[in-house]
């Protein structure tokens, strides 16, 4: 199982995906099934660390429709499929409905807790990583949930990802969706549309792991969607 996993890694590597860890669902646990249709005892995590997996996704959507909905999912659904069905998993994305726990599974995963964006921090990448999909498993892999991961956010004093907002879309009553999207969409939106959010990109963490503009801009232009 263990050169299993290994190979997992290195077809997902050649994506610039990552396994982002994973765990074994405890007996009595209602986990979802897996690929024949039972019910699953491990999952993997797949996502990224940085913009990774951009060049690939790029080379693959010059060749489909450019009127194609939701291409980063579609493409992520497309390479993470394929690796479930070369190793006998099911494959299964952030975005099916009805919703799985995927917040929860990270968390279990990787030990993380969520940073006041709500964005899980990582010790590591800071605030620039993403879990694009999950493996799931019938059998009992040899992973195991994380310990608890050193949250950066405790010793953090000053809090910037709560003081670069205009519209204060980040506070301890959560996000203002509604206020967000009106300002990034109106006439002082630019630097929000072009850069990605200002809160996110004023964390001092995982700097080296930044988005690139572009890439940033992509993300905002699907939410604005």
């Amino acid at each position: 199982m263990r050169g299993m996993i290994e190979e997992i890694t290195a077809a997902l590597g050649a994506h610039g995906l990552i396994l982002r860890g994973g765990f074994v669902f405890p007996d009595g646990e209602d986990a979802p099934c897996g690929a024949s249709g039972a019910q699953a005892r491990s999952v993997l995590l797949v996502g990224q660390a940085g913009a990774a997996p951009w060049p690939h996704f790029l080379r693959w959507r010059k060749k489909q429709p450019q009127a194609i909905a939701n291409p980063l999912d579609t493409w992520s659904r497309q390479v993470i499929g394929g690796v479930a069905e070369a190793f006998g998993a099911r494959a299964v994305s952030p975005s099916d409905r009805p919703y799985l726990l995927f917040q929860q599974w990270a968390t279990r995963a990787e030990g993380l807790r969520p940073s006041p964006l709500g964005i899980l921090m990582h010790p590591q990448y800071g605030l620039w990583h993403a879990y694009r999909g999950a493996l799931l498993f019938e059998d009992e892999l040899p992973v195991q949930a994380a310990d608890p991961a050193i949250h950066l956010c405790d010793n953090c004093v000053d809090k910037p990802c709560l003081k670069s907002c205009s519209v204060v879309a980040y506070s301890a009553e959560g996000f203002a969706y509604q206020a967000c999207l009106a300002h990034v969409r109106g006439a002082d939106g630019e630097p929000c549309r072009s850069g990605g959010c200002l809160d996110r990109n004023a964390c001092p963490q995982g700097t080296s792991y930044r988005y690139p503009p572009e890439v940033q801009a992509f993300h905002m232009a699907s939410f604005m969607r």
